[in-house]
């Protein structure tokens, strides 16, 4: 067989290989579209801030419980620098080169550390884990996870967070009976 006949082959291999990762990546950001079909908005109040900005790497945001299954819908699968803030009314996620996270306060339902989430693992309670329900029409929780770059800011992350989970925030929504008592939470740390 000639070399360019070989060469030819590969390339129509390997052009049929990134097509097909790029349909599956799109089929499951339709797929989490359903799941997730909106995302809470940045309100323009958002109270004191109970945190300094901290610089920290958003890793993704899965089904919670689940830290393979990644949710794409919204750019939520897209791992980005990001700036986070605590404030009193949610926690508010800036991202550079996607769309920024809203957390609101109650939706919060949970405020962990994981180890690892969607193909990023580091060290043991590595990454800052908030449980949240997004739309509490469909009730779908996911699990956001985020490595904060010092540590120093991850435990003031982790503190304000928790807090705003112990108050229940003030949107109305009720967290305990969107989220189905059944879905694994990220780990906690005991105090």
């Amino acid at each position: 067989m000639p070399t360019w006949v070989s060469v030819a082959v590969v390339v129509v291999l390997l052009a049929l290989a990134l097509w097909g990762m790029r349909a599956g990546w799109h089929a499951r950001g339709r797929r989490t579209a359903l799941l997730v079909p909106t995302l809470p908005a940045v309100p323009d109040e958002l109270g004191d801030a109970r945190t300094e900005p901290a610089e920290a790497v958003y890793v993704s945001s899965t089904r919670a419980g689940d830290w393979l299954d990644r949710v794409v819908a919204h750019d939520l699968g897209a791992r980005s620098a990001a700036v986070v803030r605590v404030h009193d009314a949610g926690v508010l996620v800036r991202r550079t080169g996607a769309q920024d996270v809203w957390v609101p306060a109650g939706r919060l339902t949970a405020v962990g550390t994981s180890r690892g989430q969607a193909g990023k693992f580091v060290g043991p309670e590595g990454l800052v884990v908030l449980t949240w329900v997004p739309d509490p029409a469909t009730g779908t929780a996911l699990d956001t996870a985020l490595r904060v770059r010092h540590d120093a800011d991850k435990e003031a992350l982790l503190t304000a967070a928790r807090s705003l989970v112990a108050t229940g925030g003030d949107d109305g929504a009720d967290p305990d009976r969107a989220v189905p008592d059944s879905a694994p939470r990220p780990q906690e740390e005991q105090a």
